[in-house]
């Protein structure tokens, strides 16, 4: 009896030991006042509550919050066709295809190292592999948000509500060369960028991406309906 205890004790020791961890995307969320801190107390209480909720969520080093959708409207002009191919060179941040009602996968990761977030974003391809576009919001610089997009360029941007719609435009370019960080002057990045987060429906959600030029109008605009995925 005695040894047969012991057997059971060191079974139950190892299986506890060796228990698979907890799935990606289903470690409890931690409160995040980082996207609070953006904003005045005022425009924060003018967004919905689940637009409050979902940019107040913190997953912990290694999980991801996942939302999917369908990419239902681009728009892009030969200069936005252009700008687009011309960015693959670090790692294309821009849409490059023309496709509509296409499936889109956006997963936000918790940045461990920076204290950010890394965003995945897939968009659905008829003629090939669907893009994947990788890009990290770092809380820093001097609009206190930046997004870094690849071979050392970050945009830092405004953050701002706009009748109940969340909204992050860009202010300046940067590159980073070595331990120097440069801004680039407008005349290299012309464009302006501006996102935007709607609320749609219960958990659901319009996002929006317009790259302008006060010359040559607008280059790119892409729309797309998500729906945070329950795990």
């Amino acid at each position: 009896m005695e040894n047969t205890a012991k057997k059971l004790e060191k079974t139950d020791t190892y299986a506890a030991n060796d228990r698979p961890a907890r799935p990606i995307g289903t470690t409890p969320t931690l409160g995040d006042l980082r996207f609070r801190k953006l904003l005045s107390d005022d425009q924060w209480a003018s967004l919905p509550e689940d637009v409050r909720k979902r940019f107040s969520k913190r997953v912990q080093g290694g999980a991801s919050a996942v939302y999917v959708g369908l990419i239902d409207a681009v728009r892009m002009n030969w200069a936005g066709r252009l700008l687009s191919q011309a960015l693959r060179v670090i790692g294309a941040p821009l849409p490059i295809s023309r496709d509509v009602n296409v499936p889109s996968v956006v997963t936000v990761t918790e940045d461990v190292a920076t204290e950010g977030q890394v965003w995945t974003r897939l968009y659905g391809n008829r003629n090939g592999f669907p893009q994947i576009i990788h890009s990290a919001k770092r809380f820093s610089g001097p609009t206190g948000l930046e997004e870094y997009i690849g071979a050392g360029v970050s945009i830092a941007l405004k953050t701002s509500v706009e009748d109940g719609v969340l909204v992050f435009s860009s202010d300046q370019y940067f590159m980073k060369i070595g331990n120097w960080k440069i801004r680039l002057p407008g005349m290299i990045f012309p464009a302006k960028l501006r996102v935007t987060h709607e609320e749609t429906d219960a958990d659901a959600f319009l996002f929006t991406l317009t790259l302008s030029h006060r010359l040559l109008g607008e280059l790119i605009y892409q729309a797309g309906h998500y729906q945070e995925e329950q795990q």
